[in-house]
């Protein structure tokens, strides 16, 4: 038989999350590897849903969006991420922030391009980037404040390298790059005219005192930027798969135009919950979103203290990274499979987010859960001491 894959994809692997998630299932235990987020849907954007399916918004919408949804991201993005977008022409709503992120990287890179991506990752960033045939190329953040050596990025720098991506706050590091490290990054990318892909999915999960910063608001990174987001976290609604890319009208035109090719166009009954989101939900639910999360936060990493598994404190996001080493195995893999049968948890090995073993090896938790499942998780946790 002569039938096979296609080349393209021989470098793509299942994601250790997936793979995590599925030998958790198997203990019937509980589930800190995927980024599910099981907290509760706001009530405006459930609302906003079904009475739009009762309202007949279920064909397909434009291929960038409903406009009311968009119109939602621009007055969102002008009032929270100080950047001023045309809702006709730079914005578009895709599947997902993972959806935006393809779609935009189809429309701007070539086979054989570089795409520079801080280490630790998030592994569809790279199996994206791979699939489409561009090469990334990792610099790695040394903790425990996630900081890069300015000489590395410039080494990292080819005459193939197409694009940079900053993932702020990050997954897994929960690292919220400051504006003097992007500073550093914009003057990088404006030196050697490359794109830069964000990822700001976590946008609205930051703990203490730290602030988000959209890169394409510094000088000379508004027209190279494509800003990409989403509210999968935001409003606790991933199977939902909203988000969008914000960028200028020369990108996003293609962006769109592939976007339409790929998905056609994101649910059009949920575009309209989330725009009911936006532009209803107070101010204070977002300032609640970061209280609930820092104690969310501190519990899991005061019980990952009490295990033996020391934490490095996430600045956003709602991931912690923990030293493994002290557990038993060879690998973090091996780890994360010792700490799954003595406790049930799941958490996620350092293979998903590294292209090379960390040192220490490390196992990533997420404490995104509802109360009761994450007090039963850090007290399993704690059995391990």
């Amino acid at each position: 038989m002569t039938l096979h894959i296609s080349e393209r994809v021989d470098r793509i692997v299942q994601s250790e999350i997936r793979a995590m998630h599925i030998e958790c299932e198997k203990v019937k235990g509980i589930n800190l590897s995927q980024g599910v987020c099981d907290t509760e849907v706001p009530l405006p954007v459930r609302r906003g849903a079904q009475n739009a399916v009762e309202d007949g918004v279920n064909s397909y919408t434009r291929y960038d969006g409903l406009a009311e949804l968009r119109g939602a991201i621009a007055q969102k993005m002008k009032s929270y991420n100080g950047i001023a977008a045309d809702p006709e022409n730079e914005i578009v709503v895709s599947s997902g922030s993972t959806g935006a992120f393809y779609c935009a990287c189809l429309a701007l890179l070539n086979p054989g391009d570089e795409v520079i991506l801080f280490e630790p990752y998030y592994g569809y960033h790279v199996n994206t980037l791979l699939s489409l045939e561009a090469r990334p190329i990792y610099v790695r953040l040394q903790p425990p404040e996630w900081s890069f050596c300015l000489a590395d990025l410039e080494a990292a720098i080819t005459p193939r390298t197409r694009g940079l991506l900053v993932n702020t706050p990050a997954n897994p590091s929960g690292k919220v790059f400051s504006r003097k490290e992007l500073e550093a990054i914009r003057d990088i990318a404006v030196d050697h005219d490359l794109f830069v892909f964000t990822d700001e999915i976590y946008e609205y999960f930051l703990y203490d005192g730290h602030r988000h910063i959209s890169p394409a608001t510094l000088p000379g990174l508004g027209e190279r930027t494509i800003t990409i987001s989403g509210y999968s976290k935001t409003f606790s609604i991933t199977g939902w798969r909203i988000g969008y890319s914000v960028s200028d009208a020369r990108w996003a035109q293609m962006i769109g135009y592939l976007n339409d090719l790929i998905y056609v166009c994101a649910p059009a009954p949920l575009q309209a919950g989330v725009a009911k989101g936006i532009l209803e939900l107070p101010p204070t639910y977002y300032h609640e979103l970061r209280t609930q999360y820092t104690v969310k936060r501190d519990k899991i990493c005061g019980s990952l203290h009490k295990a033996g598994l020391m934490p490095y404190i996430p600045q956003g996001a709602y991931y912690v990274l923990a030293n493994a080493a002290s557990v038993p195995g060879a690998t973090s893999k091996d780890k994360a499979m010792t700490i799954l049968a003595k406790t049930r948890v799941a958490g996620v090995p350092d293979e998903a987010f590294f292209h090379e073993p960390a040192d220490p090896p490390l196992v990533r938790f997420c404490f995104a859960k509802e109360d009761h499942d994450l007090d039963e998780a850090c007290r399993r946790l704690e059995t391990l001491r």
